[in-house]
Order: structure tokens, then C-alpha cells, then sequence
């Protein structure tokens, strides 16, 4: 660290890269967009953080702040489900204790900020200002505290601003990212806490909105490694800790429409229009562009619609509007062949079904059980026969190239354990190595070219460096572990239902039970902004 700064940091400083992994950072060492991260991670220990499953924001952040695996804290998803309604998740759905209230309960002072679903804040000693899955006006910890830091700062957001083209988006990304590092900055000055957690979220949000370009990757990590190392000068804490969620990386084979092999095998029904949103393909791109009917349209509007959903990522959500902004939303409504139509409206009819995949983020496969579900096609009896049924189904599956579609597929129970394992899916499944992509959305076909060419990785990425931790190897590290690692730096006993193990960074922890862990009553999101950003990144 630097010899000037103040010795009064946080005793730890936990910094999270949301996708962070060792390829993207090791493009950004070698393009000299990261220096401060890099010199932390020379100066350090470093290795390979596995994920869980699935390995997504809302479900993986919660497992890493808490320690525990998803049927514990009962997060799955993005998004949580009652009966075929759906709400997007938040604090109150994590029904594990965070740990900077087990730090509280031990005399610790805590500043959070910008970590997912963690709106809204329960009171702790210290301050919290959530991340993603919060509103753009969240309620904070302690009240008021919002207004404080942007009378210090200015403005503050927890999502980029709407942008016109992709400068304009750039500058939002740096924007978001300033702010980010601002307001930790003022909350590390005015709480003054032993344990200090800042996540950012636009490492990820980058690779599913601006897929393969490598100028708005170094943009987003440049604008990153700046805030941490305003951070590092004005405060010199004990340790730094660097952790991701999970990685990131190119889709390398063909997405897989779960839906449509339920649906061949007289399980899932499927119904014309409704609310949802249109299941738009490739074969948008192949029938339209390249068809008999692109010759009556002008090449240059053509060339420049596609130019503009490749640089701002063709997602099923961005279709539309990138059509809408260049003129051609109505000429192509006219001209899309009809089986493209069909495709596009043509939807799960989830109460009539009897297995569906309802969100491709929870990684699996729901059956729609009599007496459970509202309409229930599948006899209770009948529960552990379909269910056995549709694992050896996908278990089978292979791609056109002869290669399985899934590295596993299994029971949840296989998975998760906890009292809240009847949240998540019934069936779980795998992509082999995440090179393949698990899809809800129905096309026609069970196998395509992927819409989204960037998606998650099971590996991520931890570092850490300073005078309080060990330079000892991290070469088995998990998610789980974080959370017992950090209790044991501070010296508090280990929470027994945890279910990682203290890193040898710090040495051996104390285990203890605790209170059983009572978060209060759930409540709903029910945002129309945090929808519209999760439909932006492609989760919705």
C-alpha cells in the first residue's frame, strides 16, 4: 500500500468484481487497463474461486455473503415464483444470516455497498446502500443515508442512466462506476468500520450488453481500477480481499431450448400471443437479411440495423427497439417470414403444462404438480416417475455435433440441501462446461445458435494481499468459503450451518451455533425499472 495513506482503513477491504475471472483479467493486465488490480494480485495470493449452481448474480452473491448454498438462503434465481406468478428477489427472500450482522453480534462495524439483493437493508451497525435488484431509490441502512452521500457526492445511481448510442453508454458506465467508488469513499470516512464490502456490477452487466467488444470491457475495468485505487490512497486497510461471484466467457456451442423437448414429448403445451415476450432467433438475421425479400428493402438501413444490434448485443429483450430506433421496426413486421411470426409469438403455456423450464437463470426444470401448483397437471404420484423420466431425458440429450448437452443432470436434492430446497427448480441441469446455453424461450427447434454469444462460468477469481493474511495457496477455494473466512480473520466463531470452510490465508476457525436466523416476512420488488434492467441484461 501506499506509505502516505491513513492507517485508519477498514481492518479488511472486500472488493467484488461481478464475472470477475483470471482470462478477462489477464486481458486487462496485458491492455494495462488494470494496474492497481494487478499489483494486488502480484503482491498477493491469487487462484481460482469455483462457483455454485447456478452460477448467476442474484442467487450466487447471497451464497457468498452468507456462506451457505442456495437451499439455505433460499435464493435460486433472479426471480421467485408463486404458483406462475413471478417477483423479482430481494433481501428479505435470503433467509440466511449476511455476514456483516454476524460481525455486528460480535462488536464489528460494517459499510456495504452496491452488493446484489440486498434491498432492503436491516440495521447493523454501519451503512448499506444495495445493488442490483433494488430500486433506483432504495431504502438504505440508516435512513437517510442516501441523501447524505449525495449531498457530498452528487448524484447517485445504482444502474447506468438510459443512453442514445454506445458513446453515450460508455459514459454511463464510467459515470456509474465514479460514483460507486465516491460513495464508499464517503461512507469509509464517515463510519469509519472495521470490515468494508464494495461490488461492481457493470464487470458483468458489459459482456451481456456490449458482447465481444473489447473497447467497453477495458472502459468498464479501467473506470473500476481507478475507484479502487482513489480508494487505496486515501485509506490503508489491513488486507484486501478480491472476489467474483463467477466468470465469464464466449459461448462456444449451441444454446439448448429445453421447452422444445418437453414439448416433443407431450409434456409442456404451448399457446399463440400472450404478455410475454417475443422468442425472437438467428433465423431473424438468416430468413430477413439474406432471404428474397431483403432485396426490397435498402441495404445501407439493413447493414446499419444489424451493425447497431451486434455493438449493443442482440437480446430477445433488444430486438424491437433496436429495430424501432433505425426505422425498420415496420418494414420488417411486414416482411418477416411466417414461421419467424409464429416463433415470435408462440409461448409456454406454463398452467396447462405438465414440466417447463420457467427461467433460464435457476438452471433447471419445473413440474407443475397437482395440489402445489395452482393448476397442476401432474399427479402427486406421478412426482418422482416424470421426474425420473425428464433426468434421463436431458440426460441423454446430445448436440448436432454428438457431444451431451448437459455435463450433469439430477434432483434437486442432488444440489442443494436446506429447509429451502422447494424453492428451486425440481430438476437441476449443467451445461457441459458452460459452453452450451440453457434457454427457456421456444424456436421451433432444440438447438441453435446462441442469441447471447457471452454467458457465465463456473470460475471466477480470489485474491488477497497484506500484512494480516497469509501468502499461502489458493488452489480449491469456493464461494461458500468467503464467508468463514472472513469470520475467522475478525476472530468470530464460524456460524455451523455455513457450509464453506476457513481458507488457509487466515488459518483454522472456531465453529459455533447461532440463533436461528429470522429475517421477517417477505415482501415483493414489484419495480418496473429493476425489470427493465434485468430484461436489458438479458436475465428476463
Amino acid at each position: 500500500m501506499d506509505g502516505s495513506a491513513s492507517p485508519s482503513g477498514p481492518d479488511l477491504l472486500l472488493v467484488g468484481l461481478d464475472a470477475g475471472c483470471q482470462s478477462v483479467l489477464d486481458d486487462q493486465f496485458e491492455a494495462g487497463t488494470a494496474p492497481t488490480i494487478e499489483r494486488l494480485f502480484s503482491s498477493g495470493t491469487v487462484g481460482p474461486l469455483e462457483s455454485q449452481i447456478p452460477p448467476w448474480t442474484a442467487s450466487a452473491w447471497p451464497s457468498l455473503y452468507t456462506g451457505t448454498n442456495p437451499g439455505k438462503h433460499g435464493v435460486f434465481d433472479f426471480l421467485t415464483f408463486d404458483g406462475y406468478d413471478w417477483d423479482v428477489v430481494n433481501a428479505t427472500h435470503v433467509r440466511s444470516r449476511p455476514i456483516w450482522e454476524l460481525l455486528d453480534e460480535h462488536g464489528y462495524t460494517s459499510v456495504v455497498v452496491n452488493v446484489p439483493v440486498t434491498h432492503p437493508a436491516r440495521e447493523f451497525d454501519g451503512a448499506l446502500v444495495p445493488g442490483l435488484t433494488a430500486p433506483e431509490v432504495p431504502a438504505c441502512h440508516p435512513d437517510g443515508i442516501l441523501n447524505e452521500v449525495e449531498d457530498a457526492i452528487g448524484p447517485y445511481r445504482i444502474y447506468p442512466q438510459s443512453w442514445q448510442d454506445v458513446d453515450d453508454q460508455l459514459a454511463a458506465y464510467e459515470r456509474t462506476i465514479r460514483q460507486r467508488g465516491r460513495a464508499f469513499r464517503y461512507l469509509l470516512d464517515r463510519f469509519a468500520p472495521e470490515f468494508a464490502f464494495v461490488q461492481f456490477q457493470l464487470t458483468d452487466s458489459v459482456f451481456h450488453e456490449r458482447p465481444g467488444d473489447e473497447e467497453a470491457v477495458e472502459t468498464v475495468y479501467a473506470a473500476v481500477d481507478r475507484e479502487l485505487e482513489r480508494t487505496l490512497e486515501t485509506v490503508d486497510p489491513g488486507a484486501v480481499m478480491l472476489v467474483s461471484d463467477h466468470g465469464i466467457g464466449p459461448v462456444r456451442d449451441v444454446e439448448v431450448r429445453v421447452n422444445e423437448v418437453l414439448s416433443e414429448h407431450d409434456l409442456l403445451e404451448r399457446k399463440q400471443g400472450g404478455e410475454g415476450m417475443p422468442t425472437w432467433s438467428r433465423a431473424f438475421e438468416n430468413d430477413f437479411v439474406e432471404g428474397a425479400d431483403a432485396s426490397e428493402h435498402s441495404p445501407g438501413a439493413l447493414e446499419r440495423a444489424i451493425e447497431l444490434a451486434a455493438r449493443v448485443g442482440i437480446t430477445t429483450q433488444r430486438v424491437a427497439g433496436v429495430l424501432d430506433r433505425v426505422g425498420l421496426a415496420e418494414p420488417i413486421g411486414h416482411h418477416v417470414p411466417n414461421d419467424v411470426i409464429r416463433a415470435g409469438s408462440e409461448q409456454v403455456d406454463f398452467p396447462a403444462s405438465a414440466a417447463y423450464v420457467r427461467s433460464k437463470s435457476e438452471l433447471g426444470v419445473r413440474l407443475n404438480v397437482e395440489g402445489r401448483e395452482p393448476n397442476g397437471q401432474l399427479p402427486a404420484a406421478e412426482y418422482e416417475r416424470v421426474r425420473s423420466q425428464v433426468v434421463d431425458l436431458l440426460a441423454a440429450l446430445e448436440t448436432p455435433a454428438g457431444e451431451p448437452a448437459f455435463e450433469r443432470v439430477g434432483p434437486r436434492e442432488a444440489f442443494f440441501e436446506g429447509p429451502h430446497v422447494a424453492n428451486g427448480p425440481d430438476i437441476v441441469t449443467v451445461p457441459r462446461d458452460f459452453d452450451t446455453a440453457l434457454v427457456a424461450r421456444l424456436a421451433g427447434e432444440t438447438f441453435g445458435d446462441p442469441i447471447e454469444p457471452w454467458n457465465h462460468k463456473r470460475t471466477g477469481v480470489i485474491a488477497a494481499t497484506g500484512p494480516t493474511v497469509a501468502d499461502a495457496p489458493l488452489t480449491d477455494a469456493h464461494l461458500f468459503d468467503v464467508a468463514p473466512t472472513i469470520c475467522t480473520y475478525f476472530g468470530v466463531p464460524i456460524d455451523e450451518a455455513m457450509d464453506g470452510r476457513t481458507l488457509p490465508i487466515v488459518g483454522p476457525g472456531e465453529v459455533d451455533s447461532y440463533p436461528a436466523y429470522d429475517p421477517g416476512p417477505t415482501t415483493s420488488t414489484n419495480d418496473s425499472a429493476v425489470e427493465d434492467r434485468l430484461s436489458d441484461l438479458g436475465y428476463l
